[in-house]
């Protein structure tokens, strides 16, 4: 027997949007803050709704150690503390350990988990139609640049084969 609270949690997730996760390196543990102001105004306007944000270190000995966000604010600039008690729970140590593996010894990371909330009204159109997603993916900028630049590297070098 369900209980009304429990009602309410499956109604809430039948109206959650995709959730989406990335990790962004910093290497040499260079992080200035720009992407913050941005991050902030696109939950501002409802374009997101963060989950999760995690920061980790790996230091040069490989070890990895997970940072408080006050950490992260040395100079004063950087007013991080909206971001504080950003945790939905779904990050654990296991999430953390692997997030340090993936980055440069030397260098820290964040972990940004989020609910994709401008999609959530399609999503749940969908759900409720029967449909179900069975594949997702991402195609990295750097990738699409690379494939740019090839192409555009391609063509260049068949209009010099055709002079």
């Amino acid at each position: 027997m369900s209980t009304a609270g429990e009602s309410a949690a499956v109604n809430d997730l039948e109206e959650t949007g995709p959730i989406d996760y990335l990790i962004v390196e910093f290497p040499g543990n260079r992080m200035t803050g720009e992407g913050f102001p941005m991050l902030i105004d696109l939950v501002d306007s409802g374009i997101i709704r963060i989950l999760d944000l995690v920061f980790v270190r790996r230091d040069l000995d490989g070890s990895v150690a997970a940072l408080d966000i006050a950490d992260l604010d040395n100079d004063g600039d950087l007013d991080l503390t909206v971001f504080e008690g950003t945790s939905s729970g779904l990050v654990g140590p296991d999430d953390i350990d692997e997030m340090g593996s993936v980055i440069e010894p030397g260098s820290s990371a964040g972990l940004l988990v989020y609910e994709n909330v401008w999609a959530a009204p399609f999503a749940a159109a969908l759900r409720r139609g029967g449909a179900q997603l069975v594949s997702s993916g991402r195609i990295p900028t750097q990738a699409i640049l690379a494939s740019l630049d090839a192409m555009e590297a391609a063509d260049t070098t068949v209009g010099a084969d055709s002079k």
